[in-house]
């Protein structure tokens, strides 16, 4: 999955206008106008799409961790300068406070099953002989999961 299809997915589950989007880089750190985020969120054949890369993507989540979980103590996080999924899924997992039933029920409710190790192997550290990288199909049936239960009547 690429930068711009997650975000826009973000944008759709969750129902989020262009102010909260905004106002969600801004909190991650990087301060946009709304017709640069609207260029983020258009579609690549359209007229002045703008791929957003990894580290204002990085500034959105950490915006959205503080919108779902309220701002901690402290410095906002530094947004990293490149993402993978395994760090993307993390910080959706820590917007949404999700335990480890919750993520698997979500896997599930899109017919992906895995084990409870194989979901922890994605949150370990990339040293750790335990860690997988989490390929695109598990971030996309998470998402796709997410779009199912929060916006029901349209999945």
């Amino acid at each position: 999955m690429n930068n711009s299809d997650i975000l826009r997915t973000i944008r759709y589950i969750f129902n989020f206008k262009d102010p909260e989007m905004v106002d969600m880089f801004k909190a991650g750190g990087l301060d946009l106008k709304r017709e640069e985020v609207a260029n983020f969120l258009k579609n690549e054949e359209e007229p002045f799409f703008k791929a957003i890369i990894d580290k204002d993507l990085a500034a959105f989540l950490n915006g959205f961790i503080i919108e779902k979980r309220g701002k901690k103590e402290g410095e906002v996080p530094t947004p990293e300068k490149t993402l993978n999924n395994n760090i993307i899924f993390r910080k959706l997992r820590i917007a949404l406070n999700m335990k480890e039933d919750d993520i698997l029920e979500i896997l599930s409710s899109v017919g992906m099953h895995i084990s409870p190790h194989e979901l922890s192997a994605f949150f370990r550290k990339p040293s750790q002989s335990q860690y997988r990288a989490c390929k695109d199909q598990i971030l996309r049936n998470f998402l796709n999961g997410l779009k199912k239960k929060h916006r029901p009547s349209e999945s």
